[in-house]
């Protein structure tokens, strides 16, 4: 089930656009992350419509209302709070689509980079069964030149060098993701009055960067130019729609609050 819904898919369409941009694997993934932004678009708008919801209920009377009513009661907050929610037909759950969807996207193309960049008869046997076979000779587009930039194999952890520093690798794609991520998260997070949102939106500002850094550090380099360049689109599609928040870049604590009327 995963090999046909996720990495067959994700291997062939890399394959393709690897060999329609003249064998550039670096450039391939690049295309292939816009084209991921671009499918996914209908639920990141879904995303950010219901972030601008809970922030317009989090800002409205009944709401402010029922946090100094139940101020000392947690439990009757939540109550009151989801009979707030089936009142005006809205789930609090609905912006959380997107972020799962994610995560198989993540491990799919973490998945596809390593088995398209095979280096031994091994994995390239292993590469050939997810190969379409309505494709003709799909084994020629194997990327043999894997090499990107100063990166020397996009499937392996990135490092660069520098002739004066030569015995410290520089993870400079890790960097990258780490403050592409940051701004992504706080230019891209609701300003809200609510403790609790609040305190998750200054959570998921530190977790998210430092989580993908790790990963970026880690495992392919692919992997961290997908995130450097979804993270971009990410503002750029935010900036388009209205929706960032140039001031949470200034606000290292939690996201700045509204101001008062």
């Amino acid at each position: 089930m995963w090999d046909t819904v996720i990495l067959n898919p994700m291997i062939n369409a890399l394959l393709l656009i690897y060999q329609f941009l003249g064998h550039n694997f670096g450039l391939a993934i690049i295309v292939f992350t816009v084209l991921v932004r671009l499918i996914t678009l209908p639920l990141t708008m879904q995303q950010t419509r219901s972030q601008q919801k809970m922030q317009e209920l989090q800002g409205s009377k009944k709401w402010q209302d029922l946090q100094k009513k139940f101020k000392d009661d947690k439990q009757k907050l939540q109550q009151a709070q989801l009979e707030l929610y089936r009142e005006i037909g809205f789930n609090p759950l609905s912006g959380c689509l997107p972020l799962l969807i994610q995560f198989p996207i993540i491990i799919g193309l973490y998945q596809s980079i390593t088995r398209t960049l095979a280096a031994t008869p091994i994995s390239l046997l292993d590469l050939s069964k997810h190969f379409y076979g309505i494709i003709p000779n799909m084994a020629a587009l194997i990327p043999l030149n894997n090499r990107f930039l100063w990166i020397p194999d996009l499937g392996a952890p990135e490092r660069l060098y520098l002739p004066f520093l030569p015995a410290v690798g520089i993870p400079v794609l890790t960097i990258l993701v780490f403050i592409t991520t940051w701004l992504s998260t706080k230019l891209t997070t609701p300003v809200t009055g609510d403790q609790q949102g609040a305190s998750m939106g200054k959570m998921m500002s530190w977790y998210m960067p430092i989580l993908l850094a790790w990963f970026s550090y880690s495992f392919a380099a692919g992997l961290a130019i997908y995130f450097v360049v979804s993270n971009v689109l990410q503002i750029i599609q935010s900036a388009a729609m209205g929706k960032v928040n140039w001031r949470n870049v200034f606000s290292f604590g939690a996201p700045a609050a509204p101001a008062k009327k």
